[in-house]
């Protein structure tokens, strides 16, 4: 055939091509996939668009496993401009009603608005206060953020929240203030009946052992830490109460439940000179005792023990602790999942516990009967298709108390999902 010619075929075809692409990515209705192409190690390669509004049907919402929650929306980590997702938490704007997710990343904290659920609004981005870490941990107090990581001297990340009502989409943002007194931490708790922030995960060689210093935050323009606590050791994770359940030797009283790596202690706190040990409990097959949260009644705490599955074996494991006596804690019963997945983060809102369950994503379990030692798993979203094992890949944490119903989920690998229940 001649040369002119057959560049001229060439020529035609690629046109015909350019266009066929041109009129696929400018049609609303093409279905997109929002899958991350990974390696064996979980890191991402490539990632497609983000797509939102794809409900649950038939065990999928896109290529997402799951059941009984639809897919609002799913914000990838270039939007962000990250490599790692971590901790996230959220809040809602008591003058606008609109709902935030605050989730952190490797290089910084992202602002999203999410008030239309499935057209989130990235507004923003906070940069790390020093270099870059896969620990961000987030919480909020009085229209405040405070963020903490382990980067080195990174310290604890104050912002005014309500910045986010006028600010334009997308902006880097600064610190209102950065607390230097702890130069890392791992993760931060507060108890908004009190006003007290706890940090914890902190370095083992401080004043409190790597236990848990107290800052009260009562003065926003006036942040003072008032003490800590060491004689429990280094502290990964706690939840912080006023004191209301079925135990009237310490009601009112304000009480520390550690996740002290090898057991959960329980500490009376009231008191921030002088705390008090009240109880501690071990239990088998410890590995390392990671996170927990209590029951909307204040008997039963759900921990978690983030090594067992990956030491051990068997099915994911939440250990429930029966504390009607907060002196003399004993296990009620342990829950195993239906993967082999490492569990992360759980939190409970009403008679449900929603727990970020790393490559086997958010479980959502019915606690209705637990009384009888019964727990339904009653829906899930799978934010990790590839496996469900023991691997630190996916769902990190899962925020699930917005007044809304809106469920986020920061995932490792993947960046933002928005979920809420199948109507």
């Amino acid at each position: 055939m001649n040369s002119k010619i057959l560049n001229s075929i060439l020529i035609l075809i690629l046109l015909f091509l350019s266009c066929q692409k041109e009129s696929i990515s400018q049609n609303d209705d093409a279905p997109s996939d929002t899958s991350t192409e990974q390696n064996p190690s979980g890191n991402n390669t490539s990632v497609l668009s983000s797509v939102f509004d794809l409900p649950c049907v038939n065990g999928f919402a896109g290529t997402f496993p799951c059941k009984g929650y639809d897919l609002l929306a799913h914000i990838n980590l270039p939007s962000f401009e990250g490599n790692e997702g971590s901790d996230s938490w959220g809040w809602t704007d008591p003058k606008t009603q609109k709902e935030y997710v605050l989730m952190g990343l490797d290089n910084g904290t992202a602002f999203v608005d999410i008030s239309e659920p499935t057209k989130p609004i990235f507004i923003g981005k906070l940069p790390t206060a020093s270099v870059e870490s896969s620990w961000r941990d987030i919480k909020v107090y009085n229209n405040h953020a405070f963020i903490v990581s382990e980067a080195l001297d990174h310290g604890i990340q104050v912002f005014d929240l309500t910045r986010l009502r006028e600010a334009q989409p997308k902006q880097n943002f600064t610190a209102d203030r950065v607390l230097k007194t702890i130069p890392t931490a791992h993760n931060m708790v507060i108890n908004p009946d009190s006003g007290y922030g706890y940090v914890v995960g902190t370095d083992r060689g401080n004043k409190y052992m790597g236990g848990t210093h107290f800052l009260d935050l009562n003065d926003l323009q006036n942040i003072r830490f008032v003490g800590g606590y060491a004689e429990g050791g280094y502290s990964h994770d706690a939840q912080v109460v006023n004191y209301k359940g079925p135990d009237q030797d310490h009601t009112g009283k304000e009480i520390f439940l550690g996740a002290n790596e090898s057991r959960l202690v329980i500490v009376d706190v009231t008191d921030k000179e002088n705390p008090k040990a009240i109880s501690e409990i071990n239990y088998q097959n410890s590995h390392y005792t990671h996170q927990g949260w209590f029951d909307k009644n204040q008997r039963f705490f759900f921990l978690g023990d983030e090594l067992d599955e990956s030491k051990i074996g068997g099915k994911t494991r939440t250990l429930v602790i029966d504390l009607r006596d907060l002196d003399q804690p004993i296990l009620h019963h342990a829950y195993y999942g239906p993967t082999n997945a490492i569990d992360h983060n759980g939190y409970i809102k009403d008679d449900l516990f929603y727990l970020a369950n790393y490559s086997a994503g958010v479980r959502i379990i019915s606690i209705a009967d637990l009384e009888n030692k019964n727990m339904t798993e009653i829906g899930f979203f799978d934010t990790f298709p590839e496996n469900n094992s023991t691997i630190f890949n996916g769902a990190w944490n899962v925020y699930p108390f917005f007044e809304s119903g809106v469920i986020a989920i920061s995932d490792i690998n993947r960046g933002l999902f928005l979920i809420k229940k199948s109507e």
